[in-house]
């Protein structure tokens, strides 16, 4: 018997719109949404479910551009040294969530993501749509070596390092090891490569400054994912890092807050994505207590206001993402962290980020797009993660900030994982 859902007397954002439409309905089959407007009666062989909206907003569920899954729930000491079981269980907790947060889509922006992948999409765990990058692919002393200097050089005692073994990160130097990690990253499933092309925050090694790899390994880098039909990213903060990247290919910065006029309009003019977070000294910041670091943190926080400045004034295409790391509490902010961008944008601003924005990014992953379809709107055809919200967030942009109480259906692929209305 076919299965449908209809939800009645709703207000819709649609993920591209300035304003809600009038009240209307609309009908879910399946994964997908079949009709917007006057709905025809149920057929004899379909069971259909009414959810009575009552004039609430129907919206695109939301959608993180930069997450990771397997490194939010537990501290840094923990996810180095944990075993690997423990560290899937508490993703699974993290990702289950994100959901109930109302993010059906995530892009993975780094980490042994695969796994938890595998087990929403088949049902044994509750989460969002996963787009993995699979391990950092990282340069000796780049932002994803995490290695102790007890394990240089390389191979000391015949082992890899832990991160390493557990799918964390790939130390990888010149263009043959650049190539072996990539092309290791797609064999196991990646939709997206992620590259550590600057110095990082939290990293050891690095300060912000640094450049990281060379045009041809990146190069080569872009290339091998290029050539199963897919793009790579980079973490990178400075112009030289950037500009650099752009060269080799790059598709889409992540982060990016100490960028400058010039880089910005190169990254306009190459039609490059700027996936870049909403970092500012406040309560959804990592609390950092070793000095080196906290200074570099300050630092790429002084830049986040001039960053957002460049990108609305040479229409660099925008994504929004989190980055929450090493803290639960961190990741509960994920709606505070959107409807923080209230400090650049309108709330419709936001939510076209977060929504029909965010899902052009997704896919960019072309033939590695681990779920083909139309997502981040609500038109016919479209996939059908869904929002019922109980107030306007296009005048009330906090009730992102509050799923708990704002997000009274929560559907992603046409599943009702939430519904409060049914109490």
């Amino acid at each position: 018997m076919a299965e449908t859902t209809l939800f009645r007397d709703v207000r819709v954002f649609d993920g591209t719109s300035d304003r809600l439409t009038a009240t209307t309905d609309v009908l879910v089959a399946a994964h997908a949404i079949t009709a917007i407007g006057a709905v025809a009666a149920p057929a004899s062989d379909e069971q259909r479910t009414t959810v009575e909206g009552g004039g609430r907003v129907l919206m695109p569920g939301l959608i993180d551009a930069h997450v990771h899954l397997m490194f939010g729930m537990l501290s840094m000491a923990d996810v180095l040294g944990a075993d690997g079981t423990y560290l899937g269980l508490a993703a699974g907790v993290g990702a289950e969530a994100m959901l109930r947060r109302g993010f059906t889509s995530v892009r993975d922006c780094g980490g042994p993501s695969f796994g938890l992948k595998r087990a929403v999409d088949s049902g044994l765990v509750v989460g969002p749509r996963i787009w993995p990058s699979g391990a950092f692919i990282s340069q000796t002393a780049g932002h994803g070596d995490f290695r102790s200097t007890a394990e240089v050089p390389r191979g000391l005692c015949g082992h890899l390092s832990y991160t390493e073994i557990m799918g964390g990160a790939v130390v990888a130097d010149g263009v043959p090891e650049v190539l072996r990690g990539v092309r290791q990253q797609l064999m196991r499933g990646a939709a997206q490569i992620k590259v550590m092309a600057g110095g990082g925050v939290n990293s050891s090694y690095d300060p912000l400054d640094v450049t990281e790899y060379s045009e041809d390994e990146l190069r080569a880098a872009v290339e091998a994912a290029a050539d199963w039909g897919t793009y790579v990213l980079v973490h990178a903060f400075t112009p030289r890092a950037v500009q650099r990247a752009i060269s080799a290919g790059v598709r889409c910065i992540d982060h990016g807050h100490l960028l400058d006029e010039e880089t910005a309009a190169l990254m306009a003019e190459a039609g490059v994505w700027w996936s870049l977070q909403p970092f500012l000294d406040d309560e959804f910041s990592n609390v950092i207590k070793d000095p080196v670091k906290r200074a570099k943190q300050l630092t790429m926080i002084a830049g986040t206001d001039t960053a957002y400045g460049l990108a609305i004034k040479h229409k660099v295409k925008l994504a929004f993402g989190t980055d929450a790391l090493f803290d639960p509490k961190l990741a509960k902010g994920q709606g505070a962290q959107l409807a923080k961008l209230t400090r650049w944008f309108t709330p419709a601003e936001i939510l076209r980020m977060a929504t029909s924005t965010n899902a052009e990014l997704l896919a960019l992953s072309g033939e590695r797009n681990p779920y083909p379809g139309r997502l981040g709107v609500v038109e016919v055809g479209a996939l059908a993660d869904l929002l019922l919200v109980d107030g306007d967030p296009l005048s009330d942009i906090s009730l992102v900030a509050r799923p708990d109480e704002a997000f009274v259906v929560i559907m992603k692929n046409g599943v009702v994982h939430k519904n409060t209305l049914a109490a």
